[in-house]
């Protein structure tokens, strides 16, 4: 990883890494290494990327190439061009909107005035304050509304981190949640009267394409970034056996993109979806480091425990942190309206 102080401020950089010898495309390398970086939120909304002359100078690659890069993210709705000033990170969904706080002035003096420079510029606009009120009460009423049904929806192909998400979001939210494929989500929510659609920051744009001509919200949220994980297979030998688990093929594809970038071929690289018996056994024998992620953690150990007698010695497993990062479960509490003030807030 890339540290730097730039005015006084620590500033953290994504290792933007090309293997020259790889099968795969330099710009799909590119391509994919900063969509992870957005989704993980290493560049979070709002945040200018490196520029093209940065990006050459990191990874050896033409500037052409770069800004065609930059083309590519911008027609996949990830960023947004911004002329004379450079490529910043779009605001998706729900992210950019103010959050209206409560009317109790004395209470929440902050949100008091936010409210009433709102309801001063709507004045300005025409509206009446009966005009205002109808307005707010239809915004409360429809956060409610889109609360009351969640829906989390990935690809077909990749039901793994949807399944990630859900089980992360029951467990953090309380409330019952619902995963559906992309392909099946028009029908879904032609069916329902209201609800909110979350998907990660990789499926944003094609969730939005569906959800919100229907008048269904949509609100992306960002994955772990796994910054750990990636230093200690910096630090690995060469010739070391690595093996990563995972209910998602999305997360086993972007692996092997990430880690052969960051290695090439000086490492064996073995990768499953822990449903997969034999193979899962087959890195267990061989490994000597396994990442899996939480969903994935009990079979991985189950499975050494299997073959234990075979091992002359056990492989480490590292058990990665929650797929969904902690401020998206903060920001869809927030959304969700489950965020419950206490008396001395």
């Amino acid at each position: 990883m890339v540290d730097y102080v730039l005015g006084g401020v620590y500033k953290f950089m994504f290792p933007f890494q090309i293997h020259q010898d790889s099968n795969i495309p330099a710009s799909k390398q590119l391509f994919d290494q900063i969509r992870f970086a957005i989704a993980s939120r290493q560049y979070p909304p709002g945040q200018r990327l490196p520029s093209t002359r940065q990006l050459a100078a990191m990874t050896g690659l033409h500037r052409n190439t770069i800004s065609k890069v930059y083309q590519q993210l911008e027609s996949s709705g990830l960023v947004v061009s911004v002329a004379g000033s450079g490529i910043y990170v779009k605001f998706q969904g729900q992210e950019g909107n103010t959050q209206l706080g409560s009317p109790l002035a004395e209470k929440y003096p902050a949100a008091s005035q936010s409210l009433q420079n709102i309801i001063d510029g709507l004045l300005v606009d025409g509206l009446s304050l009966s005009q205002i009120r109808e307005v707010f009460l239809e915004a409360v009423d429809w956060r409610l509304r889109c609360g009351a049904q969640v829906w989390v929806t990935v690809p077909a192909a990749d039901l793994g981190a949807g399944e990630l998400i859900l089980e992360e979001l029951e467990r953090a939210l309380g409330i019952p949640v619902q995963i559906v494929p992309l392909e099946g989500l028009s029908k879904i929510l032609s069916e329902a009267q209201s609800g909110t659609v979350v998907t990660s920051r990789y499926f944003v744009n094609e969730a939005e394409g569906v959800a919100n001509p229907l008048g269904f919200r949509t609100i992306p949220i960002d994955i772990y970034d796994y910054r750990k994980e990636l230093e200690l297979i910096r630090q690995l030998r060469p010739d070391s056996y690595l093996g990563i688990v995972s209910l998602s093929v999305g997360i086993l594809g972007i692996a092997e993109i990430l880690i052969r970038s960051l290695r090439g071929d000086d490492i064996a690289l073995l990768t499953t979806q822990v449903n997969d018996e034999k193979r899962l056994l087959t890195i267990v024998r061989t490994a000597g480091l396994i990442i899996s992620d939480k969903a994935s953690y009990q079979l991985v150990k189950e499975a050494i425990l299997s073959v234990r007698d075979e091992l002359i010695r056990l492989p480490e497993v590292i058990c990665s942190e929650n797929y969904v990062a902690a401020e998206s479960i903060a920001l869809l509490k927030r959304e969700l309206g489950l965020v419950v003030s206490t008396e001395h807030d």
